[in-house]
């Protein structure tokens, strides 16, 4: 014979200290929506404009059976030794970087510092060097970044000899801005607060202890 059982279920506000931690603990598990990281990504997409970098592209399906280009940014994270992000791009003189990024980032210290290094290479090359950066391996973070530097010259010039350890430094604490800016994504979108809003958001509703019903 089938049973009826009444149950008394919750919103969050309304349980225990203790059992707003084990609802908290329930929705952390679901993580972070799919695609979280897009505003990241835009963020840093509009940032390698401003710094001369032109992201390359791959192709990805749509559900729809279609395709769009998907620029080539990669990250793991955040726990393990070798997380990181890196990314493929080519890097040429960006006229009015160095101003153009301070107005976008006005107090971003790391990206005006980048702005000024690639600038300073590129005046000492009379604003001819050339990039290539490219992934290497199936990990992703900066060192999986292989950079070429080349010098675009019509009289055969090479660069100087510390444009490739400069570029390629700059371009590599470009990627470890783009983890660094990933991780506090991702912590503020896991954290308490967070958390509370989407379980408030979504009317969900718990048993005393603190167990989603339903």
């Amino acid at each position: 014979m089938p049973e009826i059982i009444c149950t008394t279920v919750y919103q969050f506000p309304e349980l225990s200290d203790a059992a707003k931690d084990l609802a908290r603990s329930w929705y952390r598990e679901l993580g972070p929506h799919d695609d979280w990281w897009d505003a990241v990504y835009d963020d840093f997409e509009r940032i390698c404009e401003i710094l001369g970098i032109r992201l390359k592209t791959t192709p990805v399906r749509l559900m729809g059976g279609g395709t769009r280009q998907k620029p080539c940014i990669w990250f793991s994270g955040f726990w393990s030794q070798g997380d990181g992000a890196c990314f493929e791009g080519y890097f040429r003189h960006a006229k009015g970087a160095t101003k153009r990024i301070r107005d976008y980032a006005p107090t971003d210290a790391t990206l005006h510092g980048i702005a000024d290094r690639l600038l300073a290479i590129q005046h000492r090359n009379f604003y001819q060097l050339r990039a290539e950066a490219s992934h290497r391996g199936r990990y992703y973070h900066e060192y999986t970044m292989s950079v070429d530097v080349t010098r675009d010259s019509a009289t055969w010039q090479p660069p100087t000899e510390d444009a490739d350890e400069i570029v390629t430094e700059a371009l590599r604490d470009l990627a470890r801005w783009l983890y660094r800016q990933l991780e506090i994504e991702y912590d503020h979108l896991t954290s308490n607060e967070a958390i509370e809003e989407g379980i408030i958001a979504n009317e969900y509703t718990f048993t005393e202890a603190g167990r989603r019903f339903g």
